[in-house]
């Protein structure tokens, strides 16, 4: 089972699951996680840490990219962002965009890491999806 497969139903069945600080992997409510959930991911916890650290030194722009996409797919939720792409259409189809760009560069499958299929003309766009994020959080501040 994939590492984001995994991570996703971990995060879809209320648990949270985040990497602390300190480089442990901390895990909240796991009695929600169904085990068999459990157990796969106990058996790819090595991969499961690689994920985690991969993201300990993402840039701004990168993290909301990650927290759009998790919304997005129904894998977390965030009212902030879920509130912001209600009321940006703009964003909304900009980051639809986004997605389209990666299939095009052969991301074909939401629970592959979408990070390897980027090129010039994603991160163009991502910056554009930050900006009006940001735009939009002060706005409403």
């Amino acid at each position: 089972m994939q590492v984001l497969k995994i991570l996703s139903t971990i995060w879809k069945s209320g648990a949270e699951m985040s990497m602390l600080p300190s480089g442990e992997i901390e895990m909240k409510n796991h009695k929600v996680v169904p085990p068999e959930i459990m157990k796969a991911a106990e058996q790819v916890f090595p991969q499961i840490e690689e994920w985690f650290k991969s993201w300990a030194n993402a840039k701004p722009i990168d993290i909301t990219i990650q927290k759009i996409l998790h919304q997005y797919c129904g894998w977390t939720k965030n009212e902030s962002i879920i509130n912001w792409l209600n009321n940006d259409v703009k964003s909304t189809e900009l980051f639809h965009d986004w997605t389209v760009v990666l299939a095009k560069n052969g991301w074909m499958d939401i629970y592959e890491d979408y990070r390897q299929f980027e090129n010039d003309e994603s991160k163009k766009m991502a910056q554009e999806i930050y900006e009006r994020a940001v735009a939009f959080a002060k706005k409403g501040a």
